[in-house]
């Protein structure tokens, strides 16, 4: 079977919003979520900028009615908060007929608890319940039992900064194999210390905002964020009459072995994953109106993925643009996050700017969008690139496939 793969809900929290609508504004009027830390407790606080989110994990628990006794991570709260969005947003049913599964990704898992009560954990009767929450599949239970969904497919991914795009990828295979009617996908990451001083320790972090693509780029800004899709089959959709934002129309996956953290410095993963998505939605590269670039600013993914896109492309490189510089590097909720971004610029025909650009690289001539402008957009291509050389690209069409 080779069903269409509708996306009839989303959520996301962010740096530039709670819900869908003030991500969206903050995109188009520029409005970055990159700032100085101010709530994480790190020595690299005077040091570096992230996209934090400015809810408290009290506030969130708060906003969830979670019982006092409760064991939920920040990854949880997060997720959960995302989650509901994107269910509400699809009005999902309760059907026991529908298949139905979940498929989230993270990197980071329970770490905010676990570095914050480590040393309890001995000790304190209290803290220790947060060893049962630090797993990363975790969240993935939680997030589940909160929308009544637990007793169908829960699974987690965590392939570093592809995560959540093989997430969406995985859902939509399920769907067009008939294995599931309906998948919720996406990804959640809290900032921690833990990531700090990991991406700290390889020397990508920035002082200031992130510059993706440019050629004084001096690396990364961490984020936080949780999003989530509802895909579902075009047969649940004509039966419910469903509204539909788009559709994931391709997908691809690759692994250039390259090094444990860098990408090859030919681009030969993401140009796999490129090759592969388009294959698999019947596209050509022509056919490309918008790439959402995973862009990080480090000195070595830009140099990649721009030589990617001109193996891919050609002379012809579609528009393209990095969000990155709006709400961080999100890790492994960055597919989920851009995923919603494409979305986005599909129902709006937007392409969204490409913020801190000032001087292209010197190895080639491109240049990302700067300035968000409109443009009619039927399908938008979102690369999400990890550590150990996973690649994942995702294509996202206002139509199904015919």
């Amino acid at each position: 079977m080779n069903q269409g793969v509708a996306i009839t809900g989303m959520g996301i929290i962010s740096a530039i919003g709670k819900d869908v609508q003030s991500n969206y504004h903050s995109l188009v009027s520029g409005t970055t979520g990159v700032q100085r830390v101010s709530k994480i407790d790190t020595i690299h606080r005077d040091a570096i900028w992230v996209g934090e989110i400015d809810w408290s994990n009290e506030e969130l628990e708060a906003r969830l009615n979670l019982p006092n006794d409760h064991n939920y991570t920040r990854t949880a709260v997060l997720g959960v908060w995302a989650a509901k969005q994107a269910a509400e947003d699809a009005k999902l049913s309760a059907d026991p007929k529908i298949r139905t599964g979940l498929i989230s990704a993270t990197t980071v898992g329970g770490m905010d608890k676990t570095e914050k009560h480590y040393y309890e954990y001995l000790t304190s009767k209290a803290c220790r319940k947060y060893i049962e929450s630090h797993h990363a599949g975790d969240h993935s239970q939680k997030i589940a039992k909160e929308l009544g969904i637990d007793q169908g497919l829960v699974t987690t991914i965590s392939t570093a900064c592809s995560s959540a795009a093989n997430s969406v990828m995985l859902g939509a295979r399920l769907i067009k194999t008939g294995r599931l009617d309906r998948v919720i996908v996406g990804g959640a990451d809290p900032l921690s210390k833990f990531t700090i001083n990991g991406f700290n320790a390889l020397m990508i972090l920035s002082d200031e905002h992130n510059t993706p693509f440019d050629q004084d780029r001096k690396g990364l800004n961490l984020g936080e964020a949780a999003a989530y899709l509802v895909l579902e089959s075009e047969a649940l959709v004509q039966k419910g009459n469903k509204k539909v934002y788009a559709y994931v129309s391709g997908y691809g996956n690759a692994n250039d072995a390259f090094h444990q953290t860098a990408s090859s410095d030919h681009g030969d993963g993401a140009t796999l994953s490129m090759q592969k998505a388009l294959e698999v939605a019947g596209l050509t590269p022509e056919d490309i109106d918008y790439i959402n670039a995973h862009g990080t600013a480090t000195r070595n993914n830009d140099l990649s993925e721009g030589r990617a896109f001109m193996r891919v492309f050609g002379e012809k490189v579609p528009l393209f643009s990095s969000t990155k510089p709006f709400t961080g590097h999100t890790l492994a909720a960055a597919g989920g996050i851009e995923a919603v971004f494409s979305v986005l610029a599909l129902q709006h025909n937007t392409i969204f700017s490409n913020l801190n650009f000032k001087s292209p690289m010197e190895e080639f001539a491109l240049r990302p969008q700067t300035e968000t402008i409109q443009k009619e957009l039927n399908h938008v291509l979102s690369n999400s690139l990890g550590f150990g050389g996973n690649c994942s690209t995702v294509i996202y069409s206002k139509r199904a496939n015919s």
